[in-house]
């Protein structure tokens, strides 16, 4: 059962309605836009294939999340070659494809699609889960602090109240076992940005444009609940903060 809010505190409907509470609400979404879009009755082919029950293996499943040059990349893989882990990403290589067409829709559609990804990914994650730890770059948590941030306008202040419904994760996804959260400085992670010199997505245009918009976006990742994230500092060396992280994925998950 989803939370309600407070008495008296605002209820954040533009995020709720566009971020899809459950698979069944989401496929609603795409079923309604799927004459017009081909690729979305293509995603829902694959949703159908995913069992509505996904249970997690005994080996752990540790997510990563964080802005755009945070060192997902390069953690992630380096944990999946410590671990002797699989490495899996969002959205999930199935229907990574269709990014483009989907992120020219209206919110809701789009987020639909991210979320599809989730759900599918979930299906991935509980195969591979039985067979060594899975390592994921990006997740639900992900799809949702970037979604609140979109719809929310102003400060960090104007942001659904902590503790709101739309902070929670959904009662029918398989969870992880431990979401960490890269952060680094502002000023290193545009530094790191440019560097790459790789093309942005929309998103990581207004995220370098607007630093509100980012601000809304790292503070919504905190105030994600059950699971919460787990912050780290990656502005260190790439050795430290993969030392770093072993330390939590040893305290938390138990190898």
């Amino acid at each position: 059962m989803l939370r309600r809010c407070a008495p008296g505190s605002p209820r954040p409907r533009a995020a709720v309605r566009a971020l899809p509470p459950s698979a069944g609400v989401l496929r609603q979404r795409l079923r309604q836009c799927a004459e017009r879009i081909p690729e979305a009755e293509a995603v829902l082919d694959l949703l159908e294939k995913c069992p509505e029950d996904q249970k997690k293996g005994h080996y752990p499943v540790i997510v990563f999340e964080g802005l755009d040059a945070t060192g997902k990349t390069t953690v992630t893989q380096a944990v999946k070659d410590t671990l002797n882990g699989v490495l899996l990403r969002s959205p999930p290589a199935c229907i990574s494809q269709w990014r483009t067409v989907f992120d020219d829709e209206p919110t809701p559609i789009k987020r639909a699609f991210y979320a599809a990804g989730n759900y599918i990914l979930a299906s991935e994650i509980a195969k591979a889960s039985t067979q060594a730890p899975v390592i994921i770059d990006r997740y639900w948590h992900s799809t949702a602090a970037y979604t609140i941030a979109t719809e929310t306008s102003g400060k960090v202040q104007d942001l659904p109240p902590a503790q709101d419904e739309v902070y929670q994760w959904p009662e029918d996804l398989l969870k992880p076992d431990l979401v960490l959260l890269l952060t680094v400085d502002p000023e290193e992670r545009v530094r790191r940005l440019q560097h790459r010199g790789l093309e942005k997505t929309k998103e990581e245009a207004e995220l370098e444009a607007n630093s509100l918009f980012r601000q809304r976006v790292e503070e919504s990742y905190r105030r994600m609940v059950n699971p919460a994230c787990k912050e780290v500092d990656a502005s260190p060396s790439k050795e430290e903060v993969l030392k770093t992280v072993l330390q939590l994925i040893k305290k938390h998950c138990g190898i």
